[in-house]
């Protein structure tokens, strides 16, 4: 009642935002463990396993070499990159903070930052797993060589963005149906091991099994990573533009559920579940 409010221009407001993203990125990040390097190598760990099942899996199934020309080991870290990325955004945000929480008692705080907080983390956790786990393959192996690396970047983060989207539509829904999102977002997700057609090439897939991929983002932005990795593949049945448009309209939609969500949020919610 006797705080004095205090006029900000919109730089103050932009900067006072982004040091909040920054420091709950902060925060997201180092509460996967107590210590921050033992979480981050625990997550270095997690891809390198997933890489690993995949190749003996792989070679189980007698397919010992890549079916692009090149290394075998980039087609699969390829797949496995992005589906990681996609799948640890999905899960960012679906377990960010929402508006029931109990720490948005604290005036500063809004669910724009935790979401946002939450999805920087998985971005830089993958992000910074991807280069260790390449460096560590470059240095051990043999050297990696990738026809466009900025190319690929790209569509690894659209492979976050569109994760990002997906869930915050799961985020938004979970106060009204927690146990229906939970699940949904569970199935998804797990869905996505075979869905995201990252052991197949699009290429070589029959039309009626194209169809059953296509839906995906994730099945075109694996399938135009490779297209930018190596250089004698190009992706002819999957298109950048698809996931591009997909996301922003997933986005869009995911916001005014949200909106509506924090509009119509009641503290009572966090005791029904």
């Amino acid at each position: 009642m006797f705080e004095r409010s205090t006029q900000r221009s919109t730089i103050v407001t932009a900067f006072n935002m982004a040091e909040l993203i920054f420091h709950s990125t902060v925060r997201n990040v180092r509460k996967t463990h107590r210590n921050a390097i033992v979480g981050l190598l625990l997550n270095i760990l997690q891809t390198i396993v997933f890489v690993a099942a995949f190749y003996f899996m792989f070679s189980l199934f007698g397919m010992r070499s890549s079916p692009i020309p090149g290394d075998y080991m980039l087609y699969i870290m390829s797949g496995i990159f992005l589906f990681l990325t996609h799948t640890k955004a999905i899960g960012a945000v679906y377990g960010a903070e929402g508006a029931t929480n109990s720490i948005m008692k604290h005036a500063p705080l809004n669910t724009i930052i935790t979401i946002s907080a939450g999805a920087l983390s998985s971005l830089y956790l993958q992000v910074l797993s991807l280069f260790t786990v390449l460096f560590g393959y470059h240095v051990i192996v043999r050297p990696v060589e990738i026809d466009d690396p900025v190319g690929a970047m790209g569509m690894l983060v659209l492979s976050w963005l569109s994760g990002v989207a997906i869930g915050l539509i799961f985020l938004a829904i979970k106060p009204w149906m927690p146990n229906f999102a939970k699940v949904a977002q569970s199935v998804y997700s797990r869905a996505n091991m075979v869905a995201s057609g990252k052991m197949f090439v699009a290429n070589m897939m029959p039309v009626w099994l194209v169809s059953f991929f296509w839906w995906n983002p994730l099945f075109h932005t694996i399938d135009q990573a490779r297209g930018f990795i190596f250089l004698n593949y190009t992706p002819h049945v999957t298109s950048i533009s698809y996931p591009i448009y997909l996301t922003l309209g997933i986005f869009m939609f995911g916001m005014m559920m949200e909106f509506v969500t924090r509009k119509s949020a009641s503290v009572s919610w966090d005791a029904s579940r």
